[in-house]
């Protein structure tokens, strides 16, 4: 009987090394419910590219065969209210800082270093994996297996060259549609960018080849940035996929289509929140130090009929691949970070 048992667990250890090597560097950062996790092994992203998945089910049932071993996952992926920019600090490096506002969402920052393509450090809304306050992943046992779904749902993230994306929610989108193309979902998008572009340039090209489709039918667009300081906010308007640019040494981007002036917003507070960023940057000379850059983070986190919508704030370092991240405007717990290739 020990003898089976043992032939059974070396099996079982076997079968599920990366994933009891990912479940076992599961790290809670912050009591709000703020984790940090190294995923080990292939996800299988360029498998996953072949098809695309039209819809989240057919997501779901890529991942829940790939990556969760047949155990089912429901995916609930949305957008909201969000701030995000990218300007200098005062070493002349560019950092690239974003708010995700929502109801309550556990996060977990997600380092993976897929074989073909780049290492990267990307944030993860848990709410979408399944958990919520009273139901956190904890290490290796059976509750924390949807974590193992991370890589496919990043919502902002930075790679090793120093190219950051994130998404945030707009009033509306008319995205392209090509049946020779893949689709993919506004997260496995970012994927798709962390994953394979070095540059602004390389991530609008390879956006350009695929079709998009918006989980939760809540449409996005995209602020991109790389360590040179280029930056563009993707949008799919008109029925195409348009960019906006700046002249400025930064580039904000709120909840509203700011192609070609339009200015289409929620009704919210995202020309408040805009403006407030622009305000900080332009006074302080187009230069935020990290220290400013988090209290500007946590002034303009996003608030509705008395709630706090803050979920969690991160400062991307594209230069020196470093950052800070916090949760809910807790500013007093800074966790630093470093992306090592």
């Amino acid at each position: 009987m020990l003898s089976i048992l043992l032939i059974l667990t070396l099996v079982i250890i076997a079968l599920f090394w990366n994933e009891i090597r990912s479940l076992s560097s599961i790290n809670r950062i912050d009591d709000y419910g703020m984790f940090q996790m190294t995923y080990y092994g292939d996800y299988g992203f360029d498998d996953f590219l072949l098809t695309g998945a039209e819809s989240d089910a057919d997501i779901e049932t890529f991942v829940t065969k790939r990556l969760l071993k047949g155990l089912p996952i429901n995916l609930n992926v949305t957008g909201a209210g969000c701030t995000v920019f990218i300007t200098q600090n005062e070493y002349g490096e560019y950092i690239f800082g974003r708010n995700f506002d929502f109801f309550y969402a556990p996060s977990m920052q997600v380092v993976t270093r897929p074989i073909d393509g780049y290492a990267s450090i990307s944030t993860v809304n848990l709410s979408f994996a399944g958990y919520s306050a009273d139901n956190l992943p904890s290490g290796i046992n059976f509750n924390s297996f949807l974590a193992l779904a991370a890589p496919y749902l990043p919502f902002d993230g930075m790679n090793e060259k120093g190219l950051a994306i994130a998404l945030l929610a707009v009033p509306e989108a008319e995205p392209p549609f090509d049946e020779s193309k893949v689709t993919l979902n506004t997260t496995t998008a970012i994927r798709l960018v962390l994953d394979k572009a070095a540059t602004v340039d390389e991530a609008v090209d390879l956006l350009r080849q695929y079709n998009i489709y918006f989980s939760g039918e809540i449409d996005c667009h995209f602020l991109i940035a790389d360590a040179s300081g280029d930056s563009v906010l993707a949008e799919y308007y008109d029925g195409n996929l348009q960019v906006v640019t700046t002249s400025e040494n930064y580039q904000i981007a709120s909840n509203f289509i700011a192609y070609n002036d339009l200015n289409i917003g929620e009704g919210f507070s995202e020309f408040e929140r805009y403006d407030t960023v622009k305000s900080a940057i332009i006074n302080s000379n187009g230069v935020l130090s990290e220290t400013q850059a988090t209290a500007l983070l946590a002034e303009v986190g996003g608030w509705h009929e008395g709630e706090d919508k803050l979920q969690w704030s991160v400062v991307y370092n594209l230069s020196s691949l470093n950052g800070v991240i916090f949760a809910n405007r807790n500013t007093d717990n800074l966790l630093e970070f470093e992306l090592k290739p």
